[in-house]
């Protein structure tokens, strides 16, 4: 269509200037003494437009000729640009396809061909970014040959030419490798190290939250460790169910690193309320508290989300290990000293064991609960009822062998030695 328009045009030009000139009786005299020349119309317009093309031609040729030199300059400097992103190219892929050497060549010929571009009076406006990303490609080959020597070399490279204006964008990512490069050797503080420099918004993407929970954990810093973990759960690093685990592992370490009741409350504190509301966190912030020799109301208190979790729903909330060692942990603390179950204790115990009459570990907790508050009868009336619910060896082999403590108070010897004959069947 655009070719029959330009048709169409070239005719309606032609025929308007056949229109003009055909009918065009004009002339154009020229007067030089002692001559006259008459000259048409139509010539001087043609001798004219010939003029302004051959002149209009003679200019751009001269141009041309001027600007030879510019031009080979260009050119050559086109070349050498290619030559740097073909050798660039080959760096990048000798790198990710495990051929470390041809990769750190590739990187070193695109410094020197960068250099030479330099050397030649000539610029590159991203040469920044190219010299540091290049002596990262260098050094990351080095790195991976294991290689420290030229590795430090390149990266003292890469980051002074990171910390140029055009290269800021850059600094981070050598930063970044540096401390994955630190935990590779299994260098924790110097990996915190170098991210600790990384501007704020830098520090919080997820590719240096990852490499500071790595540190963490490397260096033993479960508390650091926990709230990176809460981080990466926030930003969907981690699944609901891994960062769940994750957290709970990292707080019961965290807890276990306490030496004594003051530092155990601190590090519960330092908590949020869910990880609080873990039942193997809470049993086992109790359970250390309690073999600290911390208070065991408080221990109790910590247990009384759990309580609560495995009374309301029947036990099916808490595995059958969990409800083991809630219980175990509650007889622990109503045997600390004059620990014994409070009313308000006692009536929880009660109620529950009303209410889940064939819940094993729960007559057991309560047969124990009298025990400590020398109900006899009850106690062995309830710990005899356990014994044929209970599935745990360990619970059965101490409710026999409360059975017999209390056959002994009665000086029943011979229901005692049962009591303890029982006790010794049940493998551990």
């Amino acid at each position: 269509m655009r070719a029959a328009l330009w048709l169409m045009a070239l005719f309606a030009v032609a025929a308007a200037s056949a229109l003009f000139a055909g009918s065009n009786p004009g002339t154009v005299t020229l007067f030089w003494a002692p001559y006259r020349v008459d000259l048409s119309l139509n010539l001087v317009l043609l001798v004219l437009l010939v003029i302004f093309v051959v002149l209009h031609l003679a200019l751009r040729a001269i141009s041309a000729t001027l600007n030879l030199p510019h031009e080979a300059r260009r050119w050559r400097l086109q070349q050498k640009e290619r030559a740097v992103y073909a050798a660039l190219l080959d760096s990048l892929s000798h790198l990710v396809a495990g051929r470390f050497i041809r990769a750190r060549k590739s990187a070193e010929l695109v410094v020197s061909l960068e250099e030479s571009v330099s050397s030649s009076s000539e610029s590159l406006p991203y040469a920044g970014r190219l010299r540091a990303v290049t002596h990262l490609l260098a050094a990351e080959s080095a790195h991976a040959l294991q290689d420290k020597l030229v590795r430090d070399a390149h990266f003292r490279q890469a980051l002074q030419h990171a910390s140029h204006r055009d290269a800021q964008d850059v600094c981070d990512g050598v930063q970044l490798r540096a401390a994955r490069w630190a935990l590779d050797e299994r260098d924790a503080s110097a990996a915190l190290e170098w991210l600790n420099h990384l501007p704020q918004g830098a520090s919080r993407r997820t590719v240096a939250l990852r490499l500071r929970f790595k540190a963490a954990r490397l260096a033993g810093q479960s508390r650091q460790a926990l709230e990176v973990a809460r981080l990466l759960t926030k930003h969907r690093a981690f699944s609901e169910s891994a960062g769940r685990s994750i957290s709970r592992g990292l707080a019961i370490e965290l807890l276990g690193s306490a030496h004594d009741p003051v530092q155990l409350q601190r590090a519960w504190e330092a908590l949020d309320g869910t990880q609080q509301q873990m039942p193997d966190v809470a049993m086992e912030a109790s359970a250390r508290l309690l073999m600290l020799e911390g208070e065991a109301a408080l221990a109790r208190q910590w247990l009384l989300p759990v309580w609560t979790t495995m009374t309301t729903s029947g036990g099916g909330a808490l595995a059958p290990a969990q409800r083991v060692r809630l219980v175990r942990v509650l007889e622990q603390s109503f045997g600390e000293g004059d620990a014994a179950p409070d009313s308000t204790w006692l009536a929880r115990i009660e109620s529950a064991q009303m209410a889940n009459p064939r819940e094993a570990v729960l007559q057991y907790l309560a047969g124990v609960s009298c025990m400590r508050l020398r109900l006899w009868g009850k106690a062995q009336q309830l710990l005899k009822q356990s014994l044929s619910l209970l599935q745990d060896n360990g619970l059965k082999r101490d409710a026999w062998r409360a059975l017999a403590e209390m056959a002994e108070q009665r000086q029943d010897m011979v229901a005692a030695t049962e009591a303890y004959r029982q006790a010794l069947k049940l493998p551990d």
